[in-house]
């Protein structure tokens, strides 16, 4: 007869704990194939629990496959046998980055943007107007490419902040640029040779080798990506950063974009991606067109993300396409759902339509513009005057810090990081981790505390020669 006890079982209920007793005696052995099974009434009886109670349990039992019934003879064990019957194997899960740098006291390459400067009362109006005044769209389901309201609300800032004629039917709305560009890949081909910049942001090369698609790096100048070594890796699409590449800083002078944009017209199935990430945030003089606004071959698929502009929480990221790649998108990858809630998708096309966001973007132009000078002022102070030369675009939210060292990159990174203090350096994002440029650091701003930066620039100090 089973027998088990049900003290100090916790807040589980009675059925569900006769359920797991009896699995498991049935998974280790103890209750074998065929082996004939205690009536309801007689288990309950022995066990001091209501029929029904051990009713439920054998139900549960029943429907995973662990017992059957004979109708007018019981229950009985079902055979099992194929069920592998191994230990349980226990592994240690690793540390995440993140998890990691939560213990420095500064990092100074972080991309974090500033908490305190998100809209919270503005985004939390417009949430709840969203759920009153548009319960019948919220259940339905939104569009593969997204919601018309958004791309229409992304055409019509695209036309007044980059100068970009587009219509709200070459727009792709997607949750993080990582999921756009493996809709890219898919849309233009795994038979293609993708370019990435070098040095550059090493996560796009790791979509691309995730994807199984052939990549390869470009050299870099003053000038940006260098369009003999796009040709001496015989790519097909070329990714870029024209107008503010990171890490270096770069920006993309006319004469280059005429060039790279001459290299895609010359075959039919070259294309350039522009990612645009950082754009909005050019401190001093005007905006730098797109290569989008300048194309008049549909070669150019222009990218941008709210990442930056708002918070990376906020997973919406877009892509405008060429007329004739849309239609192909329609016919190829509609059967895709779109990725960002209709909630969210709402919410920022009112924050576009009624002036919030460019409000946002001039307030954070302009709190930025004092945080780079705050931060700067502070490597003008007699105490840091030898800690290095800066080197930046006047654009972006980082410059690049060459250091006054004698120690290699991994030396000053081992030294800070003992202080509890993180920098990123410029080798790090060469895809082979030269040393040409060594002794140049990434320093990011946006959510820069001062007293903090002014104590690293003291660490930083020790660590240049007298």
């Amino acid at each position: 007869m089973l027998t088990y006890s049900f003290e100090n079982i916790g807040k589980e209920s009675i059925y569900e704990y006769l359920y797991k007793c009896i699995k498991k005696d049935i998974i280790e052995g103890r209750l074998v194939k065929d082996e004939h099974l205690p009536s309801k009434r007689t288990l309950a009886v022995n066990l001091g629990i209501s029929t029904i109670t051990v009713e439920n349990s054998y139900g549960q039992l029943m429907s995973e496959g662990y017992i059957y019934s004979v109708p007018k003879k019981g229950y009985y064990v079902s055979d099992i046998s194929g069920v592998a019957r191994i230990k349980p194997v226990k592994y240690e899960v690793p540390e995440t980055t993140a998890k990691k740098k939560t213990g420095y006291k500064s990092d100074l390459s972080s991309n974090r943007t500033d908490p305190g400067s998100f809209p919270f009362a503005t985004w939390a109006k417009l949430m709840r107007r969203v759920i009153t005044d548009r319960q019948d769209d919220l259940m339905k389901i939104s569009p593969g490419e997204g919601t018309w309201e958004l791309r229409k609300a992304i055409a019509m800032h695209l036309a007044s902040f980059r100068d970009m004629q587009v219509t709200p039917g070459q727009i792709i709305i997607g949750a993080g640029t990582e999921y756009m560009y493996s809709l890219l890949i898919q849309l233009l081909g795994r038979d293609k040779v993708y370019c990435v910049e070098d040095p550059g942001y090493s996560k796009i090369a790791r979509i691309y080798a995730s994807n199984n698609v052939k990549f390869c790096y470009a050299g870099m100048d003053d000038e940006g990506m260098k369009p003999e070594a796009v040709r001496e890796c015989m790519a097909d699409i070329v990714h870029i950063s024209p107008t503010h590449h990171y890490p270096t800083g770069i920006t993309m002078p006319v004469s280059r974009r005429f060039e790279l944009l001459a290299w895609a017209n010359e075959k039919p199935d070259r294309y350039i991606i522009e990612d645009d990430y950082d754009s909005e945030f050019r401190m001093t003089g005007k905006t730098i067109p797109t290569m989008k606004s300048i194309d008049i071959s549909e070669k150019v698929i222009y990218m941008n993300t709210f990442s930056r502009t708002l918070t990376p929480t906020i997973r919406i990221s877009y892509m405008v396409l060429p007329p004739h790649l849309a239609a192909i998108y329609q016919e190829k990858l509609d059967f895709y759902a779109c990725t960002v809630s209709n909630f969210e998708q709402y919410a920022l096309a009112a924050f576009i339509e009624e002036g919030y966001f460019e409000k946002h973007l001039n307030r954070m132009r302009l709190y930025y513009t004092k945080q780079r000078e705050a931060v700067l002022s502070v490597l003008k102070e007699d105490p840091f005057k030898c800690v290095g030369r800066v080197r930046e675009a006047d654009s972006g939210l980082h410059f690049i810090l060459e250091l006054n060292t004698l120690l290699s990159d991994n030396e000053v990174k081992r030294k800070l990081e003992a202080e509890g203090i993180h920098i990123n350096a410029l080798s790090e994002y060469y895809h082979n981790n030269t040393d040409e440029y060594s002794h140049r650091f990434v320093i990011s701003y946006s959510d820069m505390k001062i007293e903090n930066f002014r104590s690293a620039c003291s660490k930083m100090s020790e660590l240049t020669p007298l």
